[in-house]
């Protein structure tokens, strides 16, 4: 259904209450946006009616942040669905696609390692990795600490003996037809130069991921079976080496404590709250053992209690990862609504999912322990962020009154111009969101419309760049009839790719004095924009600079708001300057390759992406070059030589600091 509309002259819930009997009375999810059409709240219930009503009561009576929300809010609409696993699955969409600022969000307070497997490959190679999960790759974990993860592994090499080698290292070992160093120390079956199929590998592949997984009984029979085989045999060697291989798999298995005697499989959830903030801890256990540990920590948005605390976070953790939903969730309170959410996690593993309160036993004792963690946690970020949050709010203020600003500047953009001499000109565009880095943010810019070195062009062709996208993605969204999607998203409906600009920054930052901010400002005024502010902050002095004053803006040198927009534009440097060197490295080797006879563009970008740098190209020798599909031995020993000169005439060139003089060698 279409939005309710605010009037102009008010502002607050009752501006956009919907008319009384208007909302019906099935299950559905209801959104609430912002004036600018952004959604900020997402929920579900199984009464639109009763649920939605509850919102428009007196102010006093609602929750903190939830009175903050219905007083930012100007406009609420929803869906109706016809059960209650729908609108489960809808509102976590929802959450996904809009990402709302006043939803319970459980973000790690660090980064944790995960054992990764990359199955999908052809040599499937394991290694320790951070940060989202990508297909066709296993993980186990995750872990508290990487070195823990990576001295299992390399216990578990000697029994398992896949490959645990980057790319570049096995590809230069098939090259030259001898494995590393793990291959000759038998920790590695060397499947680079042959001594193993791709089926073998991937038999041995199987056998890892089974016992991390938990089969570990199987391989602890199988091995000493054969050992005491192999000593009734009087293979003595062999039995020593399989003893040698029991051990390692049983010192791996001593670094993870049996918890829960019946083998279970489990994740172990507890909670600590207080009024403002919730920290959640997890113990995955699969097999009676620990095999990992995770924490989040996350704002309270309404006045709810633990169960309803519990939804949103099982919620969160499992519908869009079906792989790690457990056969069974231990929790210290039943959600609302159990058996809805046991039948959505049921469909999702593909087999029935019990989510239960422990009671006694091993299983309590065990959630009493996740439970102290959870508690040592929400002390420790609470210590943490005492400071960090309020320093950020004071910058944040600081910047709003020096620049008299109408709001506080909660999305900062800061751009930067980076060129050599006027060659390969790039842009950068770094983001700030509440005083914080939001790296996925981040977008780079080719000047491709200005010649030669000018920095003030090359910032009025950026500015107009990025705010004519505003625009264009703003269109997109606009109200169609029928159509109940208004304001912008996260999410391209039609191509399921994030939207890159789509929302409007509270500040405009750029590196610069006043010919910069006035060529930022003219790109705003020509596009029609006269909501978003300007700045510069010039390096010499550090002067804050406002279009049209003659005179900058002086921020004390001990001010927070000075030194958080240091670091806007520090960061906006420091990525301009990597995008910049990384085309000039193409750029030279392009250069360098231009006059080799039989070497055309689509062998040149083959050479470049297989070596990846000048550097790595000239240590390289004729063979390695040959290598490359498509470059035979007479072009690869063209293209050794043209690097090697080019490498001669560097170092016969060199320039003396003191005087500036080029001297020749």
């Amino acid at each position: 259904m279409p939005p309710a509309r605010p009037s102009r002259a008010a502002r607050g819930p009752l501006s956009y209450r919907p008319e009384p009997g208007s909302i019906p009375t099935q299950p559905g999810v209801y959104r609430f946006r912002d004036p600018r059409g952004r959604v900020i709240y997402v929920g579900k219930a199984k009464n639109l009616r009763a649920r939605l009503s509850s919102y428009f009561q007196d102010i006093g009576n609602l929750h903190q942040r939830t009175a903050t929300m219905v007083t930012t809010a100007a406009s609420v609409e929803w869906t109706v669905v016809n059960t209650e696993v729908e609108a489960l699955q809808l509102e976590y969409s929802w959450i996904k696609e809009f990402d709302p600022r006043f939803n319970v969000k459980y973000r790690d307070d660090k980064s944790y390692p995960w054992l990764a497997v990359t199955v999908g490959e052809e040599f499937p190679r394991v290694m320790v990795g951070r940060g989202a999960k990508k297909r066709g790759t296993r993980y186990f974990g995750p872990y508290s600490h990487a070195w823990a993860i990576r001295e299992t592994v390399d216990i578990l090499l000697r029994v398992f003996p896949m490959r645990s080698c980057s790319n570049g290292v096995f590809k230069r070992s098939a090259q030259i037809g001898r494995p590393c160093l793990l291959g000759y120390i038998d920790k590695c079956s060397a499947p680079c130069v042959g001594n193993v199929s791709a089926e073998q590998h991937r038999e041995i592949v199987d056998d890892f991921c089974d016992f991390m997984g938990g089969q570990t009984r199987p391989f602890i029979r199988r091995i000493e079976k054969e050992m005491y085989a192999a000593s009734d045999a009087m293979d003595f060697e062999k039995a020593a080496r399989l003893r040698d291989d029991l051990g390692a798999l049983n010192r791996a298995l001593e670094k993870q404590a049996v918890v829960l005697g019946d083998g279970a499989d489990a994740d172990v959830i507890a909670l600590a709250e207080d009024p403002l903030e919730v920290a959640v801890q997890i113990f995955y256990v699969r097999g009676g053992r620990i095999r990992g540990q995770r924490g989040w920590v996350a704002d309270r948005v309404e006045d709810g209690e633990t169960p309803e605390l519990v939804q949103d976070f099982l919620l969160q953790l499992y519908a869009g990862d079906p792989e790690s939903v457990p056969r069974e969730i231990l929790v210290p309170a039943l959600p609302p609504d159990v058996e809805v959410f046991e039948e959505l996690l049921s469909e999702l593993r593909g087999s029935r999912v019990a989510i239960r309160v422990p009671q006694r036993g091993d299983k309590k004792t065990l959630q009493e322990t996740v439970a102290r963690n959870a508690g040592q946690a929400l002390v420790l970020h609470k210590t943490r962020r005492a400071s960090d949050l309020t320093t950020r709010n004071r910058a944040l203020e600081e910047i709003q009154q020096a620049l008299e600003l109408d709001e506080v500047p909660l999305r900062m953009e800061c751009y930067d111009v980076s060129n050599l001499q006027g060659t390969e000109v790039v842009a950068s565009m770094v983001v700030f969101e509440d005083g914080l880095a939001r790296k996925s943010e981040y977008r780079r810019f080719v000047i491709r419309g200005v010649d030669g070195q000018n920095d003030v062009a090359s910032m009025h062709e950026v500015i107009t760049r990025r705010f004519r996208r505003l625009l264009d993605e703003q269109a997109r969204s606009e109200v169609k009839p029928g159509d109940d999607t208004t304001g912008p998203m996260l999410v391209d409906p039609e191509t399921g790719r994030p939207r890159k600009f789509a929302y409007a920054p509270g500040l405009v930052v750029v590196d610069g004095g006043p010919p910069q901010v006035a060529a930022a400002q003219r790109a705003l005024d020509e596009l029609g924009i006269d909501d978003i502010p300007v700045c510069g902050l010039a390096k010499r002095l550090e002067e804050v600079w406002l279009p049209g004053q003659e005179d900058p803006v002086i921020l004390a040198r001990s001010s927070e708001g000075l030194y958080l927009l240091q670091r806007l534009r520090d960061e906006a440097h420091r990525f301009a300057i990597g995008h910049h060197r990384s085309r000039r490295s193409k750029s030279m080797v392009e250069s360098l390759l231009d006059d080799v006879p039989g070497l055309g563009e689509v062998r040149r970008r083959t050479l470049l992406k297989h070596f990846g740098s000048l550097k790595k190209l000239r240590t390289a020798t004729v063979e390695e070059i040959a290598q490359v599909p498509g470059i035979g031995t007479r072009t690869a020993t063209a293209i050794k030589d043209a690097v090697t000169e080019s490498a001669e005439t560097r170092q016969t060139v060199s320039v003396n600091t003191a005087t500036g003089e080029i001297e020749e060698g």
